[in-house]
């Protein structure tokens, strides 16, 4: 009965863990042969931290990434529009970690070989096609060096290979590339005083220039900041570059934040302070109508990759994964957990993914700079609390992380 799983990202080496978990054998299947820790920082919502924590790795979490408190919003002129408690300190029974998705990787791909074996994870394997049996499924295996092909066999397969998913685009070969929606990003890391709480998250401006930025860990003289420019573009600007390791220009970021200097933030020296800053447009792809096909399913950014926006990408992958191994655990490794599975996870994150591009709770940013343009005395008189609270509320609950849902619902697993 061994699973087969496609990539060893967040996704994958979850629902990994979480096979193990319910005592269901699997292996990976990873295309590069060596994994390191790449990418930026990202945040996990309490909602995959307790099913992180559930899986026995609260402890370690603590160890490499900060537990946020706090997320403020505000202006371009550094006036505060909104902020609000984070994890344990908003009455979640979980915290929200802020941490670098390298180092999250890296301790779910070590968990994975102490726990499943040396041998559970298979680098430099690239999954090319599958064939289901009448009991099972055999996919195709390519060497990345050697390009000799090897068959694999298991009782279900699972594409967790990111967003340019092979799997993906052999079952939607009309699909096309990601869907750009004009926005491209430039991510760096800082070292630079601690701000605010010491813990905060924030976000400034607006849609067309907006600033976040968040501490992943403690220095000897403040934090580690992680950091996102966003700006707008035209439509025929050359966006399809999505690659974590383009590198990017401070010049091409700095000027349009020179004047956010605040008393509590400088935004242009947490730019001008990174040692390498990366470039890559904001992008996603349409929801699909299934992710199921037989013996087969697709998990993680592979089924639902999305805008950056809510802190949710990494999360609902990792959700993916533990209703996958319930799901496999209640029918057994059969083409009915893949159904049901789908029939939870494909709407839920659909419903996120399009939320995502309507901006999700940043759209208050969207709101002040079309109000108050050039900031205001009083947010009061251009936003009403209730706006705020309704804005902040129903995203939460549509993403599945309100406090009281959460809190009170029976575990995954």
């Amino acid at each position: 009965m061994t699973i087969l799983i496609a990539g060893a990202g967040i996704g994958g080496l979850s629902l990994a863990l979480s096979l193990h978990q319910i005592g269901v054998p699997c292996r990976i299947f990873e295309s590069v042969s060596e994994i390191k820790p790449l990418g930026v920082g990202i945040n996990l919502q309490p909602h995959a931290v307790r099913e992180l924590a559930e899986l026995g790795l609260l402890d370690d979490l603590d160890k490499i990434a900060l537990r946020t408190e706090e997320v403020v919003y505000a202006s371009a002129q550094g006036g505060k529009i909104w902020s609000e408690s984070r994890g344990i300190k908003a009455g979640y029974h979980w915290p929200q970690f802020s941490i670098h998705r390298g180092y999250l990787q890296m301790l779910l791909y070590r968990t994975v070989q102490e726990r499943l074996g040396p041998d559970a994870i298979v680098t430099g394997k690239e999954v090319t096609g599958w064939i289901e049996a009448s009991d099972g499924i055999d996919i195709t295996l390519r060497d990345r060096e050697t390009g000799a092909e090897t068959i694999e066999s298991g009782s279900l397969f699972v594409a967790a290979d990111g967003l340019h998913s092979n799997a993906r685009a052999r079952l939607y070969p009309d699909e096309g590339p990601p869907v750009w929606g004009g926005i491209v990003m430039w991510r760096g890391v800082s070292e630079g005083p601690k701000f605010l709480t010491g813990r905060s998250m924030a976000m400034i401006g607006e849609k067309k220039r907006k600033f976040v930025c968040y501490p992943i860990a403690d220095t000897e003289n403040g934090s580690l900041i992680n950091w996102i420019c966003d700006l707008q573009f035209p439509p025929d600007y050359m966006w399809s570059r999505e690659d974590w390791n383009r590198p990017g220009k401070v010049a091409d970021i700095l000027p349009q934040f020179e004047g956010m200097k605040f008393d509590w933030l400088d935004v242009p020296e947490i730019i001008k302070s990174a040692k390498h800053i990366f470039e890559f447009p904001m992008i996603d792809r349409d929801p699909l109508p299934r992710w199921t096909h037989g013996r087969m399913t697709l998990l993680g950014d592979a089924a639902h990759p999305m805008y950056p926006i809510g802190s949710n990408g990494a999360s609902q992958a990792i959700l993916d994964a533990r209703v996958l191994a319930r799901e496999i655990r209640a029918r057994g490794a059969i083409p009915a957990a893949l159904e049901s599975y789908d029939a939870e996870r494909c709407p839920a994150t659909a419903a996120i993914v399009l939320a995502n591009r309507g901006d999700g709770p940043d759209k208050v940013l969207d709101l002040v700079a079309e109000r108050a343009p050039d900031g205001f005395d009083d947010i009061s008189q251009v936003l009403d609390a209730k706006e705020l609270e309704a804005t902040a509320a129903g995203y939460k609950k549509l993403a599945g992380m309100d406090v009281e849902g959460l809190n009170n619902r029976p575990s995954i697993l």
